[in-house]
């Protein structure tokens, strides 16, 4: 697609479309996500628009499209984002990610599902966003945080269950921003 055709669709289009966005998902980082998969898409498959004229109703439907995707999913799979859920308990002595059992959780990280382990591994060992996650795993941000939210209660779960030593004891996650 050519630069200059994509740089001036940005520019007339990327407001009005991210209000578009805005009033469909009530929520400005869900909007924003909306906006940018329309323009990514217009970057990687624009070239199939056959009437540069109809760019506008063509973005348009790409926001609503991936909008009802989403609404979709989240109603199949519903979750908490991270950044919602509530803080877990920790002692007074215990520091993020020192409560637990290391290598009983590399084995049970192991153990996982790749569905479930990659998205864990990339998150928490090599400090990547939701959105880095979804691009290298070819997968919606939505199910990243699903997945996220799957393994984190399995491996929870699972070292719960082999320690048996302090049944109330919380496992805690280190948090990145």
């Amino acid at each position: 697609m050519q630069y200059d055709f994509l740089n001036e669709v940005t520019h007339q289009w990327y407001d009005p479309l991210y209000k578009f966005a805005y009033s469909l998902a009530r929520n400005p980082d869900d909007a924003l996500d909306l906006t940018q998969n329309a323009f990514h898409k217009l970057a990687t498959k624009g070239q199939n628009l056959r009437e540069k004229s109809k760019v506008k109703s063509w973005l348009f439907s790409v926001v609503h499209r991936e909008f009802i995707d989403q609404y979709r999913r989240r109603q199949r799979y519903p979750n908490t984002p991270l950044e919602f859920a509530p803080e877990p308990r920790t002692s007074e002595n215990a520091s993020p990610g020192r409560g637990l059992d290391r290598q009983r959780a590399i084995q049970t990280l192991a153990q996982m599902e790749e569905k479930f382990r990659a998205p864990l591994t990339l998150f928490y060992l090599e400090q990547f966003s939701y959105r880095e996650i979804a691009e290298v795993l070819g997968i919606p941000i939505g199910t990243v945080m699903s997945r996220l939210r799957r393994a984190k209660n399995h491996l929870r779960k699972e070292l719960e269950e082999t320690d048996q030593s302090t049944p109330n004891k919380t496992i805690t996650f280190p948090s990145h921003g």
